[in-house]
């Protein structure tokens, strides 16, 4: 019936640090965050997370509040942003950033996944998410630009996500 992607909530990490693996917890207000999340979920018959902290312990929230229990799933976690993961984005060298940009797909000038890799991961993921019944994915903005790049969608990789919200597919 669908896959519903769930980005994390505001995680205890500086505004603007490059992070992606590196596991950081939900901030302080995770608690009025979550409450909010919950109330705009639609109904679900099934639970998956990230096993990063700041998506678990959204998905025990939701799961404790719908009766559901929670599953961990390696290939929901965020791509590896290599040496830029934890500082600043403004410190990540130039000439590595340009490198990326003109070579988005292949490039890891960071050593950790390229944008290709992190696809190549995702993508089995969400094939085998067309059964029946309504799962939810708590996750990552970039597994969510990878949903929506493999369903077709321009621009996807460029797309912003607010924290806790979702997006839904068939």
């Amino acid at each position: 019936m669908g896959l519903i992607l769930l980005r994390h909530t505001r995680p205890d990490v500086a505004e603007g640090t490059c992070y992606g693996r590196a596991d950081y917890p939900p901030a302080s207000s995770f608690a009025e965050e979550a409450a909010e999340v919950l109330a705009a979920l639609p109904a679900i018959d099934r639970i998956l997370t990230s096993p990063l902290m700041r998506c678990t312990r959204l998905a025990e929230h939701i799961g404790a509040a719908r009766g559901l229990p929670v599953a961990a799933d390696p290939r929901l976690i965020e791509i590896d942003f290599g040496a830029w993961e934890g500082i600043p984005w403004a410190e990540v060298p130039r000439d590595g950033l340009d490198h990326w940009a003109g070579h988005f797909y292949e490039s890891r000038p960071h050593g950790g996944e390229s944008v290709g890799m992190f696809f190549a991961r995702v993508v089995p993921f969400l094939e085998e998410m067309s059964g029946p019944g309504r799962v939810l994915a708590v996750s990552h903005a970039g597994l969510m630009r990878a949903a929506l790049h493999h369903a077709g969608r321009e621009g996807a990789w460029q797309m912003k996500f607010p924290y806790g919200s979702f997006i839904e597919l068939p």
